[in-house]
């Protein structure tokens, strides 16, 4: 009987999923931005982490503005190859779209940094109200991001 092994050089890929729900309050951005934090900690280098604190802290804010009262968002990380995918989920209604704030402006400017940090982003349709505001970070920052 031979024994099967894995070449050195052959990585099974990594996958890891987490997510959590979180109360529709100012007061949850800051449990958000721990829990990106924590959760990606090990997966992504430092400045990276840092990156997706940044939009994963801009889209709760969004989702905060936008889903209904009463209601709560969540915010899931998908891990996989060196590959992150941030995900919030809210039961807002509208698709979201970068916009060119003004210089007085004190808002408008989250999905500007969600997209100048991120490889690509977007939106996507959910089971039940609202929609899916994702973003995707690889190991190393793309050129051309």
């Amino acid at each position: 009987m031979t024994a099967a092994f894995t070449p050195a050089h052959v990585v099974p890929p990594q996958v890891a999923y987490v997510q959590r729900q979180f109360a529709r309050r100012r007061a949850s951005v800051g449990p958000v931005r721990h829990f990106v934090r924590q959760a990606t900690s090990g997966h992504l280098p430092a400045d990276r982490v840092d990156d997706v604190i940044v939009c994963a802290s801009e889209l709760a804010t969004n989702a905060l503005q936008h889903t209904p009262s009463g209601r709560d968002f969540r915010v899931c990380l998908g891990f996989e190859d060196g590959v992150l995918r941030l995900e919030v989920h809210d039961a807002g209604d509208g698709s979201p779209r970068v916009r060119e704030a003004a210089v007085e402006d004190d808002h408008g400017r989250g999905l500007f940094l969600v997209a100048a940090l991120a490889d690509t982003w977007g939106t996507s349709h959910r089971d039940g109200p609202g929609k899916i505001v994702w973003a995707v970070f690889r190991s190393a920052k793309s050129a051309d991001a």
